[in-house]
């Protein structure tokens, strides 16, 4: 019997990207337990197992670069547009290889967070492309003006061929796509009680004055760490593997916790802007710390949005690098807006990627059904 068949392909850009799209192939492998679902992202796999508890394939491959950067706030624009210029020049070959692929695996669709050239490549596969985020690279790249125009331009063709887009809270209008669908937040869910993490790591500080430390898959340079002697009472949480050894901060090494496994604990998360971590605290209604974030169109987005939705800081980045962290004692602004936003993301995608992978494996079982009559009669 046919097996449906989903070919996942994420932006290759920190880890919001692949841990957001992983939550819905997650809820998707719930509904679909059938399901032969390929991963094509070159995050690490320790990564994707810690949201995928159902098997699944990884093809490390490769067909957009985001925005090249040193650490989650370092952005290197040079080398970002040499890098995409490359790629532009040279679709067809990078292309080549996974197109054979997507043929011979019998992929049914393939849905892509946020990969231009993912469109390209199914329109070569001859299977349709849907897509999921809350801004495409054409906005990041058009805010930065001159030569990136015409990549932007190049990457709006791509993604005005979708034939689908589940658009994210704290969105850009993505006008490039001919068809919109908005759906909740999305984002992992915890797998640990408070109880249980408490007496795993014998954290004893009250949630208020418990704070996650979390600056994405690049981390964050200079982390002026000695301030937290400043508050011997508090507890803080990091995934950092270079931060120093301090009776107040524990250090998560363990690869299969995440930033959303730790977050019952708190009150507050620290971090700079990033759709992944916003949403999952939003989604357990917590409060955002943020450093802002200058170059990058999305940051505003997320900003805009966490102030309407959520308790909330915006902090002063000399401030913060050089030590003075007395926001910590500050209280949390409120939200703008009353109106809470749906977090009904996960479900969403997956509920509509399952209807329509059914309905093609209707139609491949029938089309085999057909073929064995035909072949029968033929031998009568």
């Amino acid at each position: 019997m046919p097996q449906p068949t989903l070919y996942l392909a994420i932006t290759n850009h920190g880890f919001g990207h692949t841990t957001r799209a992983a939550s819905v192939a997650s809820a998707l492998q719930a509904l679909v337990p059938e399901l032969r679902l390929i991963v094509a992202t070159t995050a690490p796999s320790w990564l994707l197992t810690s949201y995928l508890s159902a098997p699944f394939e990884h093809r490390a491959v490769s067909f957009d670069i985001g925005v090249l950067q040193s650490d989650s706030l370092t952005m290197d624009k040079a080398a970002t547009l040499e890098k995409l210029q490359w790629i532009r020049q040279h679709q067809a070959q990078l292309l080549a290889d996974e197109v054979a692929f997507l043929q011979q695996a019998s992929v049914d669709l393939v849905l892509a967070d946020i990969p231009p050239l993912a469109v390209r490549l199914a329109q070569a596969a001859d299977v349709p492309c849907w897509m999921m985020s809350n801004f495409g690279w054409d906005f990041i790249y058009r805010d930065w003006g001159g030569e990136f125009i015409a990549i932007a331009d190049w990457i709006a063709d791509c993604f005005s061929q979708c034939d689908r887009l589940f658009r994210l809270p704290f969105h850009e209008p993505m006008a490039a796509f001919p068809k919109i669908i908005d759906v909740g937040l999305t984002g992992g869910t915890p797998r640990y009680s408070v109880e249980q993490l408490r007496q795993r790591y014998g954290i004893a500080a009250p949630p208020e004055r418990t704070v996650l430390l979390t600056f994405g898959g690049l981390g964050l340079a200079q982390i002026p760490y000695a301030a937290l002697a400043e508050f011997p009472d508090w507890q803080f949480i990091t995934f950092d593997c270079q931060a120093p050894t301090l009776p107040n901060l524990l250090q998560i090494s363990d690869r299969t916790l995440r930033p959303i496994d730790l977050m019952p604990l708190c009150d507050r998360v620290v971090s700079k802007p990033g759709y992944s971590t916003f949403s999952e605290a939003c989604r357990l209604r917590k409060g955002v710390v943020t450093l802002p974030r200058t170059g990058f169109a999305e940051a505003a987005l997320l900003i805009d949005g966490i102030q309407n939705h959520a308790r909330h800081q915006i902090l002063e980045t000399a401030a913060f690098f050089s030590g003075d962290w007395s926001f910590l004692l500050a209280p949390l602004q409120p939200p703008a807006q009353s109106a809470t936003l749906a977090t009904d993301g996960n479900r969403a995608i997956a509920t509509a990627v399952a209807a329509y992978l059914r309905s093609r494996l209707s139609i491949r079982c029938e089309a085999e059904r057909q073929e064995i009559g035909d072949n029968g009669a033929d031998a009568v």
